[in-house]
């Protein structure tokens, strides 16, 4: 039977059936992974806990560190910007900006030049770290070994 186009002469308008996809209507049923997963974790996220360890790390040996902003940035400022950005030679994986004025130090890691270098996640978290203890040393005036003695050793901890 052939559904007319026109409404019904004896009562009010009725609205045109739209098709949907779901055609039993349940919907998604659920999410994809349970939240405690790292699958449902961002790729900042996981990042961010990358960062975390590296310092978490450092701060048992140097708890002056508590005092230190650690953040993570996307991508360093442009060439020629305010905090120097970078050249056509090197794009920066990290930076650090010493206290002045009241504000306490401040150290960026910048997640997008990082993860482009690495293929894995065990890269990853050690070129983190490398990045955290090179800028730590900087901001202290020492050696990245001084920081970390397992500095530049390859393979995790």
């Amino acid at each position: 039977m052939d559904t007319p186009l026109t409404p019904p002469a004896d009562g009010p308008p009725q609205e045109p059936r739209t098709r949907r996809r779901d055609r039993h209507g349940r919907g998604m049923r659920g999410p994809l992974a349970p939240p405690q997963v790292p699958l449902s974790a961002s790729r900042g996220e996981l990042f961010g806990d990358l960062v975390r360890d590296s310092v978490e790390r450092l701060e048992r040996r140097w708890p002056q560190l508590a005092d230190v902003e650690f953040l993570v940035g996307e991508v360093p400022a442009p060439p020629g910007g305010p905090d120097g950005g970078w050249n056509d030679e090197a794009v920066p994986l990290g930076g650090m900006h010493s206290p002045e004025g009241g504000r306490p130090g401040r150290i960026v890691v910048y997640r997008r030049p990082v993860e482009i270098r690495t293929k894995s996640r065990d890269e990853r978290a050690m070129l983190v770290h490398e990045i955290v203890v090179e800028q730590v040393a900087e901001l202290l005036g020492l050696t990245p070994e001084t920081v970390d003695p397992r500095y530049g050793q390859d393979g995790p901890e």
